[in-house]
């Protein structure tokens, strides 16, 4: 499969090094092959080059002529410049895929949607739903019976079991959501967060006062 990646930055930088380790335990027909990447111009020198990316960027998305047997993956973190990327793609009939790194575990029962990228060490649960493109970060995990939306970022981060999860959120590193936990749309839940209540939508969540941790010696 040719693979197009949008973006060059960072994330982009980490997918491509996941393909290419990921194409040397899969069997020939389910190989991703990069042959390029969607950026603007101005972007090169301070992305593409900075992670020196071994193939060139081809052109921006808003201009790029999609050719047949094109598949696309959206190498994006932010969440509303990646839905807009991917809405580009979509309205030229583009197709957007997805990744599943081969050490992350995709139980039997679960289901996962188009366009999703999986990177490795992750677990989704049995009866999980995943809906579409998105983005789980390393050592995340979707516990069992939970159902995410679609365009959300998982920062090595965790739902527990039953939990609802709607579009468009970020959950930052380490933060974790408890049991049978409701979450809405657009919400950012912040580093370390331990969500123990449900949240609507447009939300930040965050620690109001810093802990601070005392050494006490011994007597």
């Amino acid at each position: 499969m040719n693979i197009i990646i949008v973006g060059s930055g960072a994330v982009a930088a980490e997918l491509t090094s996941y393909i290419e380790d990921n194409n040397k335990h899969a069997d020939a027909d389910q190989q991703q092959h990069i042959s390029g990447y969607l950026d603007q111009e101005e972007n090169i020198p301070k992305y593409w080059a900075k992670y020196k990316l071994k193939m060139p960027v081809l052109s921006d998305a808003e201009h790029y002529q999609i050719q047949e047997g094109d598949h696309f993956i959206i190498a994006i973190s932010d969440l509303v410049f990646r839905k807009k990327m991917i809405d580009i793609i979509e309205k030229k009939n583009g197709k957007v895929t997805g990744f599943v790194h081969y050490t992350s575990i995709i139980a039997d029962s679960a289901v996962i949607g188009e366009g999703n990228i999986i990177y490795p060490f992750c677990i989704v649960g049995p009866n999980a739903v995943v809906g579409k493109n998105n983005l789980v970060t390393g050592y995340s995990f979707i516990s069992h019976d939970c159902s995410v939306g679609n365009n959300n970022f998982f920062s090595t981060a965790g739902l527990s079991g039953n939990v609802r999860v709607g579009d468009n959120n970020f959950f930052g590193i380490h933060s974790t959501v408890l049991p049978n936990i409701q979450i809405g749309s657009s919400n950012i839940i912040q580093a370390g967060m331990t969500v123990d209540k449900n949240i609507e939508n447009d939300s930040t969540i965050f620690y109001r006062f810093k802990e601070k941790i005392i050494a006490v010696p011994k007597a």
